[in-house]
């Protein structure tokens, strides 16, 4: 099931960037005190009690001549039509202005749940300052300050009222669901086409062809699948979505359902820094990833343009060293016997469960291989460890103290867990937790 996403709308300079910052808990968006500076949407994810939710950060919408003023107004109105709520934010200090009410005028007709805060309102004594916002008709007005961390709590919760209620699951535990994620043309959609065997999604040379999501069943040598394909991710000053109407969000709902994600890269083209970007965003994620290289029947090659392009993406993609690459060409359905079953594998990987038995007795084969480190003359001390969750495969090493865990000694823990039991194509999680 999707996450419920919640976007911030409002004009430029109330503190969007800030309290979506507040919210996250950490200093994602640019902060500046120049009306129009957030030019592009930036997504996150966030927590609130016992609901976990999307977040988009909008540009200011405003009427006027201001730079960039139309791009602001696309983007947030974008945002709008995919958020399940608004949250419809004001400054406080300047009371209602006529462009808030332009915002209002879109608002009403999104059709959808909105929650008006007012900013900036530091102290108590400045509560009086909302009132004059009941006359934009979003009901009770909520006084918050993002600069001190106030009254977000009230705010969240009536978000929260608003959010979808649960779905049932999309699809049965024995059906792998998997995804395509990548660039504009780098062939998705095709690729889509020669897995189903079949021209069941329109294939285009023109970048973002494809509107939206969309679900594609399969049975492949008895196993059952549903293809999720997402359109093009357009790089950011380059995202024209008033007439494709569609936005990277929509890609991360679709990851947020897969089991499998297949990050796709257009062999012809090579890498650029918008693929690793993309590829990002299924990591993040904790889902297992195939990195499939298309187009390759286009590429001039030798004995040693395989190896070299693998290398490459091994340099290029290094959080992604987990992850098998497959070259095939959707077009000419070359090599496309080879993505399944690494699939499948990935698949496998990312559900796999250890027996605790065995995996300590790998930790602490590592542990005499590699002596824990120690701080300030105080060891690590490595009790026991233990398998938590799958999807992705999950670890909780339990020590005498979280804080002597270095990053570096957690990748060697990393490292020989996959030397001995693979996952390949997954990611995996290690957590230090102190014996109680």
């Amino acid at each position: 099931m999707a996450k419920p996403v919640i976007a911030i709308v409002g004009r430029p300079n109330v503190g969007k960037s800030t309290i979506f910052n507040r919210i996250v808990g950490e200093r994602i968006s640019i902060v500046e005190d120049i009306p129009g500076v957030t030019r592009d949407r930036i997504y996150s994810s966030a927590e609130w009690l016992n609901h976990d939710f999307n977040i988009i950060d909008t540009g200011g919408i405003d009427i006027g001549d201001e730079p960039f003023l139309e791009q602001i107004r696309q983007q947030a109105e974008i945002a709008i039509d995919e958020a399940d709520v608004i949250i419809f934010l004001t400054n406080g200090r300047e009371g209602v202005t006529a462009a808030d009410e332009e915002v209002a005028k879109i608002l009403y007709k999104a059709k959808k749940p909105v929650v008006l805060a007012v900013n900036k309102i530091d102290n108590p004594e400045m509560r009086d300052m909302i009132y004059d916002f009941y006359t934009l008709g979003f009901g009770e007005p909520f006084p918050i300050s993002g600069s001190h961390g106030l009254g977000l709590g009230d705010l969240l919760d009536e978000a929260a009222k608003h959010f979808p209620k649960g779905e049932s699951k999309d699809y049965d535990d024995d059906v792998i669901c998997f995804s395509l994620i990548g660039r504009p043309n780098v062939g998705k959609s095709s690729l889509v086409n020669a897995i189903l065997g079949e021209e069941r999604v329109i294939v285009s040379n023109i970048s973002g062809t494809t509107r939206d999501a969309i679900d594609s069943t399969l049975t492949y040598n008895g196993q059952k699948y549903v293809i999720i394909d997402t359109a093009g991710m357009r790089k950011k000053g380059k995202v024209y979505e008033t007439t494709e109407k569609y936005s990277v969000l929509r890609a991360l709902r679709a990851i947020e359902r897969s089991d499998v994600v297949l990050v796709v890269l257009d062999g012809e083209e090579g890498i650029i820094e918008q693929d690793k970007k993309i590829a990002g965003y299924a990591h993040e994620a904790g889902r297992a990833v195939v990195i499939v290289v298309n187009k390759w029947d286009a590429v001039e090659k030798d004995e040693k343009t395989m190896k070299e392009f693998e290398q490459n993406i091994r340099e290029h993609f290094q959080y992604l060293d987990y992850a098998p690459i497959v070259f095939l060409s959707a077009k000419t359905k070359k090599r496309i016997h080879t993505l399944m079953p690494m699939l499948n594998l990935a698949s496998d990987n990312h559900s796999l469960r250890v027996e605790t038995s065995v995996l300590n007795d790998v930790v602490m084969d590592a542990v005499a291989m590699n002596p824990t480190p120690t701080d300030k003359g105080k060891r690590l001390k490595i009790y026991y460890t233990t398998q938590v969750a799958v999807k992705p495969p999950t670890f909780v090493v339990f020590v005498n103290d979280p804080a002597l865990m270095h990053f570096s000694y957690e990748r060697f823990l990393e490292n020989r867990i996959r030397d001995a039991f693979g996952f390949e194509g997954t990611p995996i999680k290690i957590y230090a937790r102190e014996r109680k």
